[in-house]
């Protein structure tokens, strides 16, 4: 049967957070413009290519947390290029029984996932945009897998830097957190700004000449973000600090990148 969607365009003449994130991770599953926007951060600031390395061992390391804690439910907002382990590996090597929703607002990556995912009913993947948080949770694929009578754990790594402050970011994450039970988590990984001012600042220009928005924020700015939330254990620190378990933590010294995790009352 032919495939009768829309044709989308996937804008391959523009960088996208998502495989610029690939490409600083070494993937496969990014265009030009997006390497050149890698290669571009990397000339401001060597340092993003660890940040981006320590983004996804903080990610193994919260799920890890997660399932252990007994969470069995998990959203992934922004997901990006699916890069091994996924959080369906990670979850699912604790509990078996883990589902995993993975949403992004990237055709590529939502191609890419849906051919990745493993086949059955614990995984799903949706392409929408954060900023449209009702979108998501009115969305069939969500309501199949996700039921906020019990924990779930919204899993924010490396995306709130991508929305601006007219967008509301605290109320993003209180439309997923407030139905959400007693519990449920809140893992959030964000560029700090106050802790490298100037490559701060460097990268975040060379993003806006590539069309991406990139806001680093201070640390009191990002922990607004867990207001209402129990933050646990060592709190919100750079990434390597938090819960190191391995050299892939990344070095504090070239990681000036926050991470966090709460849970809710």
């Amino acid at each position: 049967m032919a495939d009768e969607r829309p044709h989308t365009d996937l804008r391959t003449d523009r960088p996208h957070p998502a495989r610029v994130y690939d490409a600083l991770l070494g993937g496969k599953d990014n265009f030009a413009a997006d390497r050149a926007a890698a290669a571009a951060g990397i000339e401001r600031s060597p340092e993003v290519r660890d940040i981006a390395l320590a983004n996804r061992a903080f990610l193994r390391r919260v799920v890890t947390e997660a399932a252990r804690a007994g969470v069995r439910q998990f959203v992934d907002l922004g997901t990006g290029i699916p890069t091994s382990p996924n959080v369906h590996e990670v979850a699912q090597a604790v509990a078996p029984d883990a589902t995993v929703v993975y949403v992004d607002n990237d055709p590529i990556v939502s191609a890419h996932a849906r051919a990745l995912l493993p086949a059955g009913d614990t995984t799903a993947i949706i392409e929408a945009d954060l900023r449209a948080p009702d979108a998501i949770l009115d969305d069939p694929a969500f309501r199949a897998l996700v039921d906020f009578s019990r924990p779930v754990a919204v899993l924010m790594v490396a995306i709130l830097h991508h929305i601006p402050n007219e967008a509301d970011p605290a109320a993003i994450i209180d439309r997923f957190l407030g139905p959400a039970a007693p519990g449920s988590l809140l893992a959030v990984s964000h560029l700090g700004a106050d802790l490298a001012p100037e490559k701060a600042v460097g990268v975040s220009t060379v993003a806006a000449q590539g069309g991406i928005t990139l806001l680093p924020r201070d640390r009191a700015d990002v922990l607004r973000f867990f207001t209402g939330l129990d933050l646990l254990e060592p709190g919100l620190v750079p990434l390597p600090l938090w819960r190191p378990d391995g050299p892939d933590a990344g070095d504090v010294a070239k990681v000036w990148s926050y991470g966090g995790l709460a849970r809710k009352p």
